[in-house]
């Protein structure tokens, strides 16, 4: 089954094809970052704008460059939620568009089960029942996962996530749009100067909360002299607490489950320093570990793709209507294999 992914959640336009027998067959991300670097951060009419001038050019280079035509897709993947309610319209209403017209199903795809998915685009992927880690700028949750829709739970943010406390904390420091970066850049020239805590790791549970965190960093540098060596300092010990809070819970969450796989997805994924400590821990542990590629912890097509093509494999297809959740829990999603199938509308059967 080949599948056309489109993902427009926020401030990056994805479009990817995905063969099931051969895998990614093309991929296509615009980002919007230098539109909205100006205002310091995502202006969701903009990015909705962005997303109509770019999707459909995007879609048609993405069939060419894989060497197909429209005829052979046999399914479209749109992300359908969480994010800006605008900048998913224009997903969902492109998507719903074409797979009328090309007489195809359409499958509406929760964000983050794309990004939980995302490991299953590498040569060797995990296998399940596994341990999710989902750390984006906004969600930050712990998953047991058994199967493709088959999800529990295990503990989220109270407040803010880990991405957000990022960005909050860069722009804090006096750092550009996209500030979580340029955190992570600037920790790279800070020294073990300043001790800040891990939060909620001093109870039990496998909840988290970096608010109090980000209030932290905020009182030390009011306290501090304003020198650039002390701002990366700052940004090495607030990067660290969270690298380290972020592993004392996977661990938990290993140790509670008696699973020893450990998947970790979303754009924060990406930082070495998160990642060199999960590593570390996941060693401890004897337990494997999983990312995906750089370029699939953010935004993007493919793994959209993919996981449409998996609940399309499985006979789940959606009823004619443009779906859009701005908020949706990926405790609400059901099974691949148990979701109904609905009868897909074609043109020919409304006349």
């Amino acid at each position: 089954m080949i599948v056309l992914g489109i993902e427009t959640s926020c401030d990056e336009t994805g479009v990817a094809l995905y063969d099931s027998e051969r895998g990614l067959l093309s991929d296509l991300l615009h980002s919007q970052i230098d539109l909205h670097r100006d205002y310091g951060g995502v202006v969701p009419e903009l990015a909705s704008r962005d997303h109509i001038r770019k999707l459909a050019p995007m879609i048609r280079q993405a069939i060419r460059d894989s060497g197909l035509t429209q005829n052979d897709i046999d399914g479209i993947a749109y992300t359908a939620g969480p994010g800006l309610i605008g900048a998913l319209l224009v997903g969902a209403a492109t998507a719903r568009g074409l797979a009328w017209a090309w007489r195809i199903p359409a499958v509406a795809v929760h964000h983050m089960e794309g990004h939980l998915l995302a490991p299953m685009l590498e040569p060797e992927p995990p296998k399940f029942p596994f341990v999710a880690l989902l750390i984006s700028g906004g969600h930050t949750q712990l998953v047991e996962v058994e199967d493709i829709g088959r999800y529990r739970i295990l503990g989220e943010s109270l407040d803010d996530a880990a991405g957000e406390a990022f960005d909050k904390t860069a722009k804090m420091l006096g750092l550009s749009y996209p500030g979580g970066p340029k955190l992570s850049a600037l920790a790279e020239c800070g020294h073990a100067h300043f001790n800040f805590p891990r939060p909620m790791t001093d109870r039990p549970g496998l909840d988290f909360s970096f608010s109090g965190l980000k209030t932290f960093a905020l009182n030390t540098l009011q306290a501090s002299e304003r020198s650039e060596q002390n701002k990366a300092d700052i940004a090495l010990a607030f990067q660290q607490a969270v690298a380290d809070t972020l592993t004392i819970k996977c661990r938990r969450a290993l140790q509670q489950t008696g699973l020893k796989t450990l998947v970790v997805a979303g754009g924060v994924s990406a930082n070495t320093q998160i990642r060199s400590s999960l590593r570390a821990m996941a060693a401890g542990e004897k337990a494997a570990i999983y990312f995906p590629r750089p370029e699939f912890c953010t935004d993007n097509g493919a793994m959209i793709a993919y996981a449409g093509c998996q609940r399309l494999l499985a006979g789940q297809q959606e009823p004619l209507a443009i779906m859009a959740k701005p908020r949706w829990p990926i405790s609400e999603l059901t099974a691949a294999g148990s979701h109904t199938a609905h009868s897909q509308i074609t043109p020919a059967a409304s006349e």
